[in-house]
């Protein structure tokens, strides 16, 4: 009895480990991307292009800001939101020029690269830390703000769809609140030495854009890509012209 008493302890105490290590390792991989992400790492660096690329000493933008946050906490935690230092601080700048001229406006943003660059599945470019997605500002067809849904029941927001006036379910694009974000980030990139390359978002989608006051100066001003390989409709693309090796 008292045989079977120690084993059955001991098969408990196993037990307990084998189910406490996941644990364990997801906390120190966490842990780990962070420390990577650190304010006190070199500068960054890029190397190729945002197809063929990686990423030296990423930055990645906060959980949350004063008008932004992230699109999913897991896809936070793994590291698929670290970019480029200088495209960072410009992404930062951009919301908050948007904060003073527009505080009720509420954006998302969305994946961007791992701290280490690379492939970054499934997507075709953010291999060097210069593109970034941002999810479209919605409101409601009350007019309400309101923010994209993203859950692991829409593959994080990147499979919901809209129409071509911009329209799912109760939600609308706010093409105002995109306008107004990309003529901040171009004049945000600009203070930081770098421009914006290309912006990817859908062409059936585009005109209502331009036909906004901010968008009007936007379709001169910065180059859309006219069809993309996939259709962006629920987030926008941003690629940026940063030096790289």
């Amino acid at each position: 009895m008292t045989l079977f008493r120690t084993i059955s302890a001991r098969l408990g105490r196993m037990r307990l480990v084998l189910l406490g290590l996941p644990t364990v390792v997801l906390v120190g991989y966490f842990g780990w991307i962070a420390w990577l992400g650190r304010e006190s790492a070199p500068p960054s660096r890029c190397h190729g292009t945002a197809v063929h690329g990686d990423l030296v000493h990423g930055r990645r933008l906060p959980y949350s800001g004063e008008n932004f946050r992230t699109y999913s906490l897991l896809g936070y935690l793994t590291g698929r939101t670290f970019m480029h230092g200088t495209v960072r601080d410009a992404v930062l700048s951009g919301y908050a020029r948007v904060a003073r001229r527009r505080p009720e406006f509420r954006y998302v943003y969305g994946e961007s690269s791992w701290p280490w660059g690379g492939s970054l599945w499934p997507h075709r470019t953010h291999a060097n830390g210069t593109s970034v997605d941002f999810f479209v500002p919605l409101r409601t067809r009350a007019g309400e703000v309101a923010e994209m849904p993203a859950s692991v029941f829409n593959q994080l927001g990147y499979s919901i769809s809209f129409d071509n006036a911009g329209r799912s379910g109760d939600l609308q694009i706010d093409f105002e609140a995109m306008a107004m974000h990309l003529a901040e980030l171009d004049r945000a990139a600009r203070e930081q030495g770098i421009r914006i390359r290309r912006v990817i978002f859908d062409s059936h989608l585009q005109p209502h854009l331009f036909a906004t006051g901010e968008g009007a100066k936007l379709s001169g001003r910065l180059p859309f890509l006219g069809k993309a390989w996939v259709r962006h409709d629920q987030h926008y693309h941003v690629d940026f012209a940063v030096p790289c090796g």
